[in-house]
């Protein structure tokens, strides 16, 4: 493996240096927002570097316009994410070690090429003096193509320094029968399958949307897509055209973080810690999308291309799926009297991608509405992470899967999402929004009475809230510099989905290093170096970055640019139905307008002209609405 980097100031190579992920080095926000579209600016990189042989890293950005490099610095106690080519090397280095063969054979595992090795966070657990660490847990397979996630090796772990790429220690905490029965799961594996009848989607004058590089224009919507190893698809410059003119909602939407708390108490699963983002690079581990039907009609695919961590560059093939799905009842009314029926369909606009990251797949996808919603909506799938215990144990902490002991921990999903908002502007301020009981009284004569109550963020540490079901709590971000027609300020709903926050005490490592994660909403003023949840290298961090280090300033976040950051949590008690691979969990958050329009935006759909009579092709909406492919 070739292992060049940048070196400081000259570009030349280095010994032993491994470049990671170059994504691009955005102009400045008021750069973008001061442009006519026409404006010249600099393309430029961010790049990382580790140095293994020194066991130091370093960032900088590089002008590719210039070809030259304009800043860089060491970035000291920072770990970079891991780069798919360590993944193969501890797998390696693990294999190599006598003390994790001698493990192996006392489990009865003779063969070393009949396991998988998964390299784990280390976290904040070791006193790691500055080395490079992950974890390992290993899986036997049984065959070439045995799910190896079936068959856990557990109480086995093995720490791996990944610069030098050895084992440093074998953490054996006592054998456990590897569990034999198979989890496979591909065609030939399963039962009869249960066939329906073809179900076909016809565009026959093609899609709505129309594309100018990376700029999309779909009904009135116009953004432009981006994609970074870190944060997988980016959305910018979101605005809705209303009478002929294009309104702002959002500059730019994307994952910030996404990490995974395990509940088991046990010290292989209470030291899980996967911080998918910004320790894995979630959107380099995107998937091509041509396969599988992952999508459905007629798409339109954009390439991923990144740097590997050569240098030389890395195109994830249909890394983004975009494409039209009718969607129901846009809205409806029967006027009975008169005989009237009024009906529109619903279309929406689809924007997704599918990450893998080892066991676990997500789909990442946004929504477009013709009525100015926006939606994110996360699919949860994959194999369980899981472990063993002894044949008729059972645990407190998650739930036993088969008769041989497979077993699935308790755990969470945490997805922060970083929503640069700008409602008809950059001057924005925010409001809690809950449903109260009016008290009683002589103005409440029948008891009846309930309202909603706002109140004003004012300042970023009383910003930090949750979701309160009960109260039917959402927040309304306004411009109070713009008024609709009833001389109220035009503003946008965030309104929840399902959603929890992380159960681990605040003392906890996890919760130190994901403090994101212990609150569902956080708002910011805009500030350009304030981009990821947990803070730029969360990999081994002790804690404290990111949200709970900038908040601490308890800035303004009235009438000014704002940023939301929304945590999406799901927590996952597992099933025995989850096996092998689990059905699609959703949860997510929506975006809806209120008080931005002066009556209803969809009023303007098209009616639809064409109606299905239980056969045939369905035409809809009148929009030029059928598809011809499947996926």
């Amino acid at each position: 493996m070739r292992r060049c980097g940048f070196s400081a100031g000259n570009g030349r190579c280095r010994s032993a240096a491994a470049s990671f992920r170059l994504p691009l080095h955005e102009p400045s926000k008021a750069q973008v927002l001061a442009s006519d579209g026409n404006t010249r600016v600099d393309r430029e990189a961010f790049i990382i570097v580790l140095d293994n042989a020194r066991q130091e890293s370093y960032h900088g950005v590089v002008s590719l316009t210039r070809q030259k490099v304009r800043s860089w610095e060491r970035i000291p106690n920072a770990q970079p994410p891991i780069a798919i080519d360590e993944f193969v090397g501890c797998e390696a280095a693990c294999k190599r070690d006598p003390e994790f063969q001698a493990a192996l054979r006392r489990r009865g595992i003779t063969d070393v090429e009949t396991v998988i090795v998964d390299p784990w966070s280390a976290g904040a657990y070791e006193d790691d003096q500055g080395r490079r660490l992950v974890r390992a847990l290993t899986f036997a397979r049984f065959s070439p193509t045995d799910n190896a996630y079936a068959h856990p090796i557990d109480n086995l772990v093995t720490i791996v320094d990944l610069n030098e790429m050895k084992v440093l220690r074998i953490d054996d905490y006592g054998v456990v029968p590897v569990p034999q029965i198979p989890g496979n799961y591909g065609a030939d594996d399963t039962k009869a399958p249960v066939q329906l009848k073809a179900l076909e989607i016809h565009q026959p004058d093609g899609p709505s949307f129309e594309i100018d590089g990376q700029s999309v224009r779909w009904e009135r919507w116009q953004f432009r897509i981006g994609f970074t190893p870190r944060e997988g698809l980016v959305l910018y410059t979101i605005g809705f055209e209303d009478q002929g003119r294009l309104r702002s909602i959002l500059y730019r939407a994307s994952l910030s973080e996404m990490v995974v708390p395990y509940g088991d108490v046990s010290p292989v699963h209470s030291h899980k810690n996967a911080f998918d983002g910004g320790k894995y690079n979630i959107g380099a581990l995107a998937n091509s999308l041509e396969l599988g039907c992952d999508c459905l009609g007629v798409i339109r695919y954009f390439d991923a291309t990144l740097a590997g961590s050569d240098g030389s560059p890395v195109v994830i093939r249909n890394a983004i799926c975009m494409h039209e799905e009718d969607y129901g009842i846009l809205w409806k009314h029967v006027d009975f009297r008169i005989e009237q029926t009024e009906v529109r369909r619903s279309r929406r606009l689809v924007v997704s991608w599918i990450t893998t990251v080892g066991n676990y797949e997500y789909g990442l996808f946004w929504y477009f509405y013709q009525d100015g919603s926006l939606e994110f909506e996360v699919k949860l799938t994959g194999i369980l992470s899981v472990g063993a215990l002894k044949r008729g144990e059972t645990s407190k902490y998650g739930q036993v899967l088969n008769a041989d002991g497979l077993y699935a921990p308790i755990h969470q999903h945490f997805f922060n999402l970083r929503l640069d908002v700008d409602i008809d502007g950059v001057t924005n301020s925010m409001y809690e929004i809950d449903i109260e009981r009016e008290s009683a009284g002589g103005h409440n004569p029948e008891k009846n009475g309930f309202y909603a109550r706002a109140t004003v963020l004012q300042r970023e540490l009383e910003a930090q809230r949750t979701v309160d079901a009960l109260k039917g709590r959402f927040w309304r971000i306004v411009n109070p510099h713009t008024m609709n027609s009833v001389g109220e300020p035009v503003g946008y709903r965030l309104i929840p989905g399902s959603n929890t926050v992380m159960f681990a005490d605040s003392a906890a490592s996890i919760a130190k290093r994901a403090t994101f994660a212990t609150k569902n909403l956080w708002v910011t003023p805009y500030a350009e170096q304030e981009r990821y949840a947990a803070g730029d290298y969360p990999n081994q961090h002790p804690g404290g970055a990111g949200l709970p280090e900038w908040t601490l300033a308890n800035r303004s976040i009235e009438e000014t640019d704002l940023v939301l950051w929304y945590t999406i949590g799901s927590n996952h008690v597992a099933r025995l139905e989850d096996w092998p691979v689990m059905p699609v969990m959703y949860t997510g958050f929506m975006l809806r307008p209120d008080g931005f329009f002066n009556d209803n935006p969809a009023m303007d759909v098209a009616p639809s002209h064409h109606h299905g009579h239980g056969h045939g092709h369905v035409h809809v909406n009148g929009q030029g609405t059928s598809h011809d492919r499947k996926s």
